[in-house]
């Protein structure tokens, strides 16, 4: 299997320079210059660490794809490092920030290194997890440093409610994006690599060492790419085929016979789901694809259409 490309670490005295556009971008000394100006520790809870490495930015904007039309939602934006990469790329970016010391004083620093560009910028101060709708036109990519402790849930949430978003780039602890882009019998295979494939391709595009961060990581990053796509059937909600995953990997050991007995009603009907949807009923969860569980969810709301007209 083709090894993802790795991302160089910084030197840390390398200037802030232009990024080949109108942004000045952040350099390790501009880094901590900023958070000591605003007394800010980056916190675990959180899941605070700010990229100092300019190149780092560089190579993250390039591998999102982005076009001059795209409309970019940016997930904890931090001090701004990977926000006035994206401004030079697409054509706005909306900067989704819990942290209200740090959404106060990011509008500042694009207005200073990026002042051709401040307009295209808009703050958003939210939990992202809350998050219901963004102002202005509908976005059309996500790329992110996803704080390490919500990262999966700020995925599948942002492709829940945001359904105009096309493509999307995040960087995760190196963990998550393994999982998230494993393949069906793989080891680290899972409910959020099934998840995530109801609405996009996925592929790992990219690893991250821990020097172009501040503070260093603990563990090494990883950059995981998803393109939208329909999802892969249209007579089974979401809901319906997640309830069947959720259930599945409940209890990973066990055959789907009986780990979907409590989903089903019972461990025989499970088996007539399966059947119906041509799964093996003594297969495991982890064998599965995404289209074979919304197959054995479609069995079910079937089974229970023709019982309630009958």
């Amino acid at each position: 299997m083709r090894q993802p490309e790795q991302l160089s670490d910084p030197a840390e005295n390398e200037p802030a320079g232009p990024s080949g556009g109108r942004s000045s971008l952040l350099g390790p000394a501009d880094v901590r210059r900023l958070a000591t100006e605003l007394e800010v520790r980056p916190t675990k809870q959180l899941g605070q660490n700010f990229v100092i490495d300019p190149n780092t930015i560089r190579r993250i904007v390039a591998a999102a794809r982005l076009s001059p039309d795209d409309v970019v939602v940016e997930v904890g934006p931090g001090l701004g490092s990977l926000t006035l990469g994206l401004l030079d790329a697409a054509k706005r970016v909306v900067a989704v920030e819990l942290d209200a010391k740090l959404a106060a004083a990011l509008p500042g620093t694009i207005a200073e290194r990026a002042p051709e560009l401040a307009a295209n910028f808009e703050l958003v101060q939210a939990d992202a997890l809350r998050l219901k709708e963004l102002p202005g036109p509908p976005p059309t990519a996500l790329v992110a440093n996803l704080p390490y402790n919500v990262a999966v849930p700020v995925l599948l949430t942002m492709l829940e409610r945001f359904p105009s978003l096309r493509r999307i780039l995040i960087m995760v602890q190196a963990e998550v994006a393994d999982r998230l882009a494993a393949e069906p019998g793989g080891r680290v295979y899972g409910v959020p690599s099934v998840k995530a494939r109801w609405y996009a391709e996925v592929r790992r595009a990219g690893s991250i060492g821990r020097n172009v961060f501040w503070p260093a990581p603990h563990v090494e990053s990883g950059l995981v790419a998803l393109e939208r796509r329909e999802p892969p059937r249209a007579d089974v909600s979401r809901a319906e085929v997640f309830a069947v995953v959720d259930a599945a990997f409940a209890q990973r050991r066990k055959t789907l016979r009986a780990a979907l007995g409590g989903w089903a009603g019972s461990p025989a009907r499970a088996e007539r789901f399966l059947r119906a949807a041509g799964v093996d009923p003594g297969a495991r969860g982890e064998s599965l694809g995404v289209t074979e569980y919304a197959a054995i969810a479609a069995a079910r709301a079937a089974e229970e259409s023709k019982e309630s007209a009958s």
